[in-house]
């Protein structure tokens, strides 16, 4: 077969100054070594002489160097002989990639040479013969699966078709399951042991190369006895995945499958079988219950996916086969390796910003989230880095440097992966920097909400904003100001304030909930670098509602001077609506929700209130006994913590007319007024009457005063008691005057001075009696003539 080097070219201008060109080849494999790949210069359009100046070299990282520069011509050519299959297996496209740096000034570009296929593998099948046996009571279309070839080659040189020959008893037929295709056999005719116990095929495979190669593998068919039924698997396809770090002896799937015969023909047991590559080191399978088993150690960056025919076979011969196919999954078990391509160890303080310091290769052999590399600066206040192209960083300066600020200083690049945990490498570059204000401030959030309940006292600490600054020292100091907005015409500055220091809000004022519920302001946090940076946030003060407001009953409306009634038939059924008070609460949330009862009424069994919407209704069959006058008080309370509540009084007139109902209700007004008026004269009898017990107390106490004073001066004077005989009278024993004869009784205690004097009625004795205990005197008053007169008539005279 003739060689030749072939190229596909192509060009194209990027825009960093680092990477100029990316020029493109294809090869076929298998060139002998000192083949021309492409004239490099020619395609870069480059002068011999800039790569010898230069000192081109081929920088290739860590991979075997298969393609050499020849600088004295500008030619690329083949240095080590390229087998595609060993290089890239069935990857396609297949390609060499490296690099071209060059000197003075520093450059680089980046090659691609894609390494196309040819026909030189035959397809193979890992056995010589095949061999089944099978039962002579098998169906016409069982299915015998077949073990398939293996062609290194890939595209139209790979593997095409097969073709079976040696008898017309089977046929082929090619499927797919899942992205891989298989070969079965199936069978076309019924099998008879007696006359023939044996079948002898050819299973030819075929590959599509313009010479066109092939395999072969004998296929012998043993005719037995009896096993009628062949085991079917529960799925077609399993499908499993796996981390690459699993542990040996994992169970990845379990196969099962089932077979209707019974005894030994029954008896099924799994196998391995028709896998293009032999993973019998890697993967075990137990014959008996089907569980697959991790036997060795994954590796994600060689193995993304594997595909393992799994067969099912009973002791009769017929079989089943499932595919399990096995997804591994990446583990983020390798760092960034960072390459330093070129790097420059002094830096002047005026150069350029945008200069190239150094150039760095990263590589991460892992996949997706796990081999994405960021790379970032322990300082990046002068300097940044930048990816180039893929996996190419670049360190440069990104504003000016001063050396009388700093000298030199040690910066540190650390390239980490995306995976969890997170992997990473660092190095060390010596470097100028100093620290400018180039930072403002950055806000934790991008907008604040906060929450305050009404009522609040002044000076309220309601929350904090919290601004960082990237920069050192005095440039990362933060300062917060409140920005100039009002809320409903007043200044924002009305109702909270921001500590300089701190960013802590507090509440100026005592907000109302009713009066408003939520404002915004902004907040601006300012460096003290010079000149400053500021940035500012946006601030929404959400106002809770407190249960500060009771409910307002809308209807019934209770009016001063007349009376409103609703009306109830006394032919009115069980349930029937007599009203339905109404009510509001200005809260909101549960503060405003409301539920009504009946506080108070004159026949409670009659009425009850609905808890939720206040409707008034009967709970018996009204009847002539019910009065027609009905007055009902309902309580209605929200539901705040603590609830108030407002109280309605509905009056209800059972009654069928009108004229029945307003001579009741007239009576009823004035029954309303006549107690209210018995009300204010009882206050006004009470105080009456107290005013005037206060006043015979008071003269009570003085007549007793007075007369205790009189009687001590009768105790002090010794006088003797001396009987006092009015003239007219005579004494009808001969002896005196009187006519009559009278008792006189006095009766006294141990202090004489509050004795108490009885004078008696007239008696039959003349008899004057005193207790010899007595000491004291009585003296006859001239007012007593009058008494003594009416001689039936008692004196009791007390101190």
């Amino acid at each position: 077969m003739r060689r030749r080097a072939g190229f596909l070219l192509f060009l194209s201008v990027l825009s960093l100054g680092s990477v100029s060109a990316q020029i493109s080849y294809s090869i076929p494999e298998e060139m002998a070594k000192g083949s021309v790949v492409g004239n490099i210069a020619q395609d870069l359009g480059l002068d011999v002489k800039r790569l010898k100046s230069g000192k081109a070299r081929i920088y290739t990282g860590e991979g075997t160097e298969y393609v050499e520069l020849n600088k004295e011509r500008g030619l690329l050519v083949i240095k080590e002989r390229i087998d595609r299959e060993a290089l890239c297996a069935q990857t396609t496209p297949c390609a060499l990639d490296f690099q071209i740096i060059l000197e003075n000034p520093m450059q680089f570009y980046s090659i691609t040479v894609e390494i196309t296929d040819i026909n030189d593998n035959n397809p193979e099948f890992k056995k010589s013969e095949i061999k089944f046996d099978i039962n002579e009571l098998a169906h016409i279309g069982s299915k015998f699966v077949l073990e398939k070839a293996i062609d290194a080659d890939v595209g139209i040189n790979g593997l095409q078709g097969y073709s079976l020959s040696g008898s017309d008893i089977f046929r082929l037929n090619p499927y797919k399951i899942g992205s891989s295709s298989n070969l079965e056999m199936v069978l076309k005719k019924s099998l008879d042991r007696e006359r023939q116990d044996s079948v002898s095929l050819v299973l030819t495979a075929l590959d599509g190369g313009n010479l066109q190669l092939s395999g072969t593998i004998q296929i012998t068919v043993t005719v037995i006895d009896a096993n009628d039924n062949a085991p079917v698997c529960s799925q077609a396809e399993y499908k499993t995945s796996v981390r690459e770090n699993a542990s040996k002896g994992a169970v990845l799937a379990t196969v099962s499958a089932s077979d209707a015969d019974e005894g030994p023909h029954g008896h099924i047991t799994f196998s391995i079988s028709n896998s293009a590559a032999d993973y019998s080191g890697l993967f075990q399978i137990d014959k008996e219950n089907g569980e697959l088993r991790l036997m060795g150690k994954l590796d994600y960056e060689k193995f993304q996916h594997y595909e393992i025919d799994v067969q099912a076979l009973d002791e009769g011969g017929n079989s089943d086969v499932c595919k399990v196919m096995i997804e591994i999954l990446d583990t983020n078990d390798n760092p960034p390796v960072i390459n330093i391509m070129s790097t420059s160890s002094i830096v002047i303080e005026d150069v350029k910003i945008g200069t190239v310091v150094t150039m760095m290769n990263i590589q991460d052999p892992d996949s997706n989230e796990n081999g994405k590399v960021n790379c970032v600066l322990d300082d990046g206040a002068h300097f940044k880095i930048s990816s180039s192209s893929n996996n190419f960083f670049t360190l440069i300066t990104d504003s000016e440097l001063d050396r009388e600020l700093s000298s030199e200083y040690n910066i540190t690049v650390t390239c980490s992966d995306e995976g969890v945990p997170s992997l990473s490498s660092s190095v060390t570059l010596t470097l100028q920097i100093s620290d400018v204000n180039d930072n403002a401030p950055v806000f934790e959030r991008s907008s604040y909400e906060a929450y305050i309940v009404e009522n609040n006292t002044p000076g309220l600490s309601i929350f904090t904003v919290k601004a960082t600054d990237a920069d050192w020292n005095q440039n990362a100091r933060v300062s917060y100001i409140l920005e100039d907005s009002s809320v409903n015409g007043v200044p924002v500055s009305s109702y909270v304030s921001v500590s300089a220091d701190s960013g802590v809000i507090h509440a100026v004022r005592s907000l109302d909930y009713e009066h408003i519920k939520d404002f915004h302001f902004r907040v601006k946090a300012q460096d003290g670098g010079s000149p400053p940076l500021s940035s500012n946030v946006t601030v929404k003060i959400l106002i809770q509602d407190q249960n500060d407001n009771p409910p307002q009953v809308l209807y019934p409306v209770q009016t001063g001077g007349s009376v409103v009634a609703e009306m109830v038939p006394r032919s009115a059924d069980v349930g029937y609506l007599v009203t339905k008070v109404v009510a509001v609460d200005v809260d909101s949330g549960q503060n405003a929700w409301l539920s009504y009862k009946l506080q108070k009424a004159t026949d409670r069994a009659l009425f009850e209130v609905g808890l939720q919407n206040g409707e008034i209704r009967t709970i018996r069959q009204v009847s002539d006994k019910d009065a027609v006058k009905q007055r009902l008080t309902v309580i209605v309370e929200d539901n705040g913590q603590p609830s108030r509540s407002a109280t309605v009084i509905v009056n209800v007139a059972v009654a069928d007319s009108f004229p029945e109902v307003l001579s009741e209700f007239t009576d009823f007004t004035h029954d309303k007024e006549y107690k209210d008026n018995l009300t204010f004269y009882l206050v006004l009898a009470l105080a009456v009457v107290s005013f005037l017990f206060i006043t015979c107390l008071v003269v009570i106490i003085s007549v007793k005063i007075y007369r205790w004073r009189q009687s001590r001066i009768l105790y002090q004077s010794k006088l003797p008691v001396i009987p006092y005989y009015p003239p007219r009278y005579s004494d009808t024993l001969g002896t005196g005057t009187l006519p009559h004869v009278y008792n006189y009784e006095v009766c006294r205690t141990t202090d004489s001075r509050k004795s108490d004097c009885k004078f008696g009625r007239a008696g039959s004795q003349n008899v004057l009696i005193m207790e010899p205990s007595s000491t004291g005197t009585m003296q006859r008053i001239q007012s007593d003539r009058n008494i003594l007169d009416e001689p039936d008539s008692p004196l009791e005279c007390q101190p």
